[in-house]
């Protein structure tokens, strides 16, 4: 039967994410619109979101934040295009973002010395024969297979290398340990339900003094350019932004940061995400027509939660008709409006994928679960 009770929010989006409960466009009144960024009251706000983003982590001390253009992906991507080459790298890539990553490093940049390590979407390489002496580039979360490395024991505190980490969906929802990571980049439309096309970029002292002292072997585009003269540009790290941030979008993110704080700050954002991952287990558990993608528990995202429909009948159908059955689930839900945007990633595994970040209600995870019972029945019986 059509269950009853409907998700309050149903926005499950993987990105841009749900916004924090009890938002409204009513929280942006105070933007400062119409002004320029580099007014001091404006330098002011984006300096806000640099403090209170560094407190509510624990970021170290020694580290840089800077606010940077292009979300994750600028981010990121500034750091490998201005820190790769000195070294040899191995990137570790077990969905699509890492398998992005590796692209742009072997064929972009064109790093001979780089090793691969890669999973299909379910499983992770083997963190064990990554070399520390090298340079290590890898996301804590798989955003688009559901799977994140289960802690940092892999990782030494001491390493001769950088160790870059793209943390876009794991940072304020997974507790990280932010001391061993030189290079860490996050945007703010993810775990926060912020706007999108804006990131964070974190150094470490010791990619501070990479940057400082090793010139790549390429012409950088102007907004990957961290240094002049062979010195940091300091002002990038002290809201002197390289290109002009919408305010709009910053005053989001601050909205976002507060209610982060008032909540308890990282402790309670991670509970909330566990939370939820642990109510869409329970339901896996007792459910036969579906199962996580991770195929380690201990693997399993919190975030983005990464489900596979492994029903006989579903299973039987060819690739391209269980793409279609798929996604004919995400309209069915979309339609009933308990359920916005949850069908998996284009090129992931016929599926779902449901956002379980920190800004998502656990009443709305356990109220839209009968719902994908209630679909894929109907589906199958069709």
């Amino acid at each position: 039967m059509k269950p009853e009770k409907r998700p309050e929010r149903p926005y499950f989006s993987s990105g841009p994410c749900a916004k924090r409960p009890g938002w409204s466009s009513e929280s942006l009144t105070e933007a400062l619109l119409g002004r320029s960024h580099r007014a001091s009251p404006s330098r002011a706000r984006l300096q806000a979101v640099i403090d209170q983003s560094r407190s509510i982590l624990g970021l170290p001390d020694d580290y840089r934040l800077a606010i940077v253009p292009a979300s994750d992906t600028g981010a990121l991507e500034m750091a490998i295009w201005s820190l790769l080459g000195e070294r040899g790298v191995d990137v570790l890539a077990w969905e699509s973002f890492g398998q992005g990553w590796l692209t742009d490093i072997e064929k972009q940049l064109e790093i001979k010395d780089m090793r691969p390590f890669t999973a299909d979407y379910g499983d992770l390489p083997d963190l064990s024969q990554v070399d520390f002496d090298r340079d290590v580039i890898f996301t804590w979360n798989g955003t688009t297979s559901g799977v994140r490395v289960p802690d940092g024991q892999w990782i030494p505190q001491e390493h001769e290398g950088l160790v870059i980490c793209d943390a876009t969906s794991a940072v304020f929802a997974m507790n990280l340990p932010l001391e061993k990571l030189d290079v860490i980049t996050w945007s703010w439309q993810k775990v926060l339900g912020g706007e999108a096309a804006h990131g964070m970029l974190a150094l470490s002292p010791k990619a501070v003094e990479r940057l400082e002292n090793y010139v790549p072997p390429r012409p950088l585009p102007k907004i990957f350019r961290m240094t002049k003269g062979g010195k940091l540009i300091e002002g990038l790290f002290e809201a002197a932004t390289i290109n002009t941030p919408s305010m709009l979008a910053v005053e989001d993110a601050l909205d976002a940061l507060q209610w982060a704080e008032g909540i308890g700050g990282l402790p309670a954002l991670v509970e909330r995400s566990e939370a939820n991952l642990a109510s869409v287990a329970r339901w896996v558990e007792k459910t036969p027509w579906v199962d996580f993608l991770a195929s380690d528990p201990n693997t399993r995202s919190c975030t983005s939660i990464c489900l596979q429909i492994v029903d006989e009948w579903f299973v039987s159908l060819s690739e391209a008709d269980r793409k279609t059955t798929a996604k004919d689930l995400g309209r069915m839900l979309d339609a009933e409006g308990v359920a916005f945007d949850i069908n998996s990633y284009a090129n992931a595994p016929a599926g779902l994928r449901i956002w379980g970040g920190a800004t998502i209600e656990n009443a709305d995870i356990e109220a839209l679960l009968p719902w994908l019972d209630w679909a894929f029945a109907k589906l199958k019986k069709a």
